[in-house]
This record gives C-alpha cells, structure tokens and sequence, in this order.
C-alpha cells in the first residue's frame, strides 16, 4: 500500500511559514474598521446637483424624498444629513465623512430659494459643561444603602385588609 501524502509532506520552515502567514492574516482582518453609514442614503441622487432653484416642494420630495430634519422655527428649510463612521476593535467610533444639503424654500410661492452643501469641516466642536448640580445630603456607599435599612422601619401586616397598599410604619 502506498501512502497519500510522503512522510515528509511539509518541512518545518515551510509549516512555520504558513503558521505565521494564516496568523498575521487572521490578526489583519480581525482589526479591519467597521464602516457604517447613517441618515439620508443618497446612492443615486446627488442633492446638490438634482436641486436647482425654482423646483417646487413637490419636485424635490420627487427626487429626494422627505427630508432627514426640517428646521424648528423655519419650516421651509429642509435638511438632508448624511454620515460616515470608522470603528476600529477597542475604539470609539470616528465620523470620517459628513454632508447636510440645506434646502431654503420660499415662503410664498413654496419654490426652492436656496440649496447649500455643508461638509464635515463646516462643523463646530461643542464640549459640554462639566459642571454637576450638587445634591443634598452625604453619599452613601452601596454597602452602606442595603445595610442602612436594616431595622429601621417595619411594616405592620395586623390590619391585612389591603395587602397591596401595605403603608410603613415607624
């Protein structure tokens, strides 16, 4: 009988050569970004250039669909927001692109007055206060929230008529 494969199939740098090869590939796909896109999904329609002054509400709900916002005190001004994010593994997530479309309505004739792109630089950076409302009393720790109600209070089950509404007593 003749065996399938020769006794000495592989040499030993060989195998090591593979080993570290499949590692280093299992180790790069593994720390490959995750890509995820957010809000309007313009594939095909590019709103900058579909939307031209003088188009009617109806026209621009035709080709770009209703928007991803419409401003608070200005409803004749639509927003199409579109984002890009990079995770990495371990990492937070990352915006690596951002597109608004900006389209101004005229209020009297409902006609497009203005469209304006706005890209991931027109961003502004806002940091939130970190100032905290200070509460009253001490802070407890959490041993110290179980073990202080031990005791102290009691609850009366002599008048059972109500066992739903059972009210403390002290």
């Amino acid at each position: 009988m003749r065996p399938l494969l020769p006794r000495k199939w592989l040499s030993v740098k060989t195998s090591l050569a593979l080993v570290a090869a499949t590692a280093l590939t299992l180790m790069g796909t593994a720390c490959a970004p995750t890509m995820t896109h957010h809000g309007y999904l313009s594939h095909d329609a590019k709103p900058s250039v579909d939307i031209k002054v003088g188009d009617t509400q109806a026209t621009v709900l035709d080709k770009l669909g209703a928007p991803s916002q419409t401003s608070i005190y200005n409803p004749s001004e639509w927003y199409y927001i579109d984002q890009t994010s990079m995770k990495m593994t371990y990492k937070q997530s990352r915006v690596t692109a951002r597109s608004v479309t900006v389209v101004n309505f005229d209020n009297t004739t409902q006609t497009v007055a203005a469209v304006k792109t706005l890209a991931l630089s027109d961003g502004r950076t806002l940091t939130p206060n970190q100032n905290k409302t200070p509460t009253r009393g001490r802070s407890l720790t959490a041993l110290e929230q179980v073990l202080g109600t031990v005791g102290h209070q009691r609850i009366d089950n002599s008048q059972d008529s109500n066992p739903g509404n059972r009210r403390r007593q002290e």
